[in-house]
């Protein structure tokens, strides 16, 4: 039998990633292709703290790059995290940013980049129409992301998910430069998630490719790569779960993330726009989320995805390869992962619902959705997803 491949590659798509263990240690080197003298690192208060940021502003400054940490980040990232970091930047006079962390972090990073040099206010460049030709291209920072999960792949798309703390509602901000220009994917920086966050942005990356794969319309290219990042959690997720040291598990499920947000430019679903809302006012961790509403969604899509499915199911080699097939697995790796089965679990309660189906019908991912879902089928998935009616 032929050696496995090894897990490391020098990549340009959709931008250039740097990927294999060990390549943190790059990070100088990427700044200087990059042309970073003086970069912000944002990142968030947890790994501020830790050991392999220290590490990394150390190599930079021993390389003669002035670094300074903006960590001023909540799990779900508002304007005024925004706001402040561009204010670092400017004050510090930073020529860019270096984007670490989980989805929070790099679109926070992502979005202090892109707003360094923009003139109106953040939410004139939600992801509506053409709203992003509002931005002067010439005011986005260059930016390098560095991710420590395998869940949003914010590192290889370009918009930030933000929260807009007065209404309550996340926001999606656009424009085609807020891709960073380089990526550094080092599975050794996710080693040390613990295995609840490992299991809920494993799911994500999953859930990414998969509303990918059932949003309508023409994109062969994107639901390619969705299938496989669909077959690289199916074979790793739980195994990186089991063992959070699994080096090989891994770098696959952070490729699988990366993919995830690579394929999703054909669309998202109602599993987002179910979980949007919920994040946004109780402040769930948004893979988890995703996790939890999944099922109900994909019994709500049944009649426009069902044959989707049994081609998927037999993609991933399922025992069976039928719907039914698909919705036990997806059930049984849940429960193997530790992921809730319902939103109640969640804090979801009956007084939330009206409100929380009023948001989820106008979030942006519910035009993706194979089946249209207005207030009253919103509503009935979330009636379903509390109480765990399948």
């Amino acid at each position: 039998m032929p050696p496995a491949t090894p897990l490391v590659g020098n990549w340009n798509f959709p931008t250039s990633i740097r990927f294999g263990a060990g390549r943190i240690r790059e990070l100088p080197d990427a700044c200087r292709a990059v042309g970073l003298k003086r970069p912000l690192l944002v990142t968030d208060p947890g790994l501020a703290k830790l050991p392999m940021i220290a590490e990394a502003t150390l190599a930079l400054r021993k390389a003669g790059i002035e670094v300074a940490v903006f960590s001023d980040v909540k799990p779900n990232p508002v304007a005024a995290n925004v706001d402040a970091g561009v204010r670092v930047l400017r004050a510090g006079k930073h020529d860019g940013v270096i984007a670490w962390g989980g989805g929070s972090g790099i679109d926070a990073g992502k979005a202090v980049a892109f707003m360094a040099g923009q003139t109106r206010p953040l939410w004139d460049f939600e992801d509506i129409g053409d709203w992003y030709t509002r931005a002067n291209p010439a005011g986005i920072y260059p930016s390098i992301a560095v991710p420590t999960t395998a869940g949003t792949g914010s590192e290889t798309g370009r918009a930030s998910v933000i929260t807009n703390a007065e209404t309550h509602t996340k926001k999606v901000i656009f424009h085609p430069k807020m891709m960073p220009q380089l990526v550094i994917a080092d599975p050794e920086l996710t080693v040390g998630l613990p295995a609840k966050l490992t299991a809920g942005t494993g799911m994500d990356a999953f859930i990414h490719c998969f509303e990918a794969y059932c949003a309508p319309g023409y994109h062969p290219y994107a639901e390619g790569i969705a299938v496989e990042g669909m077959r690289l959690v199916k074979e790793n997720l739980a195994r990186a779960v089991r063992d959070g040291r699994d080096i090989e598990a891994r770098g696959h499920m952070l490729a699988a993330s990366q993919m995830g947000s690579t394929a999703f430019q054909k669309g998202l679903g109602a599993i987002h726009s179910l979980s949007h809302p919920v994040g946004a006012v109780l402040d769930t961790h948004h893979g988890l989320t995703n996790a939890v509403a999944m099922p109900y969604v994909v019994h709500f899509n049944r009649a426009a995805i069902e044959e989707k499915i049994v081609r998927l199911a037999r993609w991933l080699d399922l025992r069976t390869p039928t719907f039914d097939g698909f919705m036990q697995w997806t059930l049984d790796l849940r429960r193997e992962v530790g992921i809730p089965h319902t939103l109640a679990e969640l804090g979801v309660k009956t007084e939330h619902l009206d409100r929380f189906a009023e948001m989820a019908a106008v979030d942006p991912t519910a035009g993706g959705n194979p089946v249209k879902a207005g207030v009253p089928e919103m509503r009935r998935m979330y009636e379903a997803a509390v109480a765990g009616r399948l």
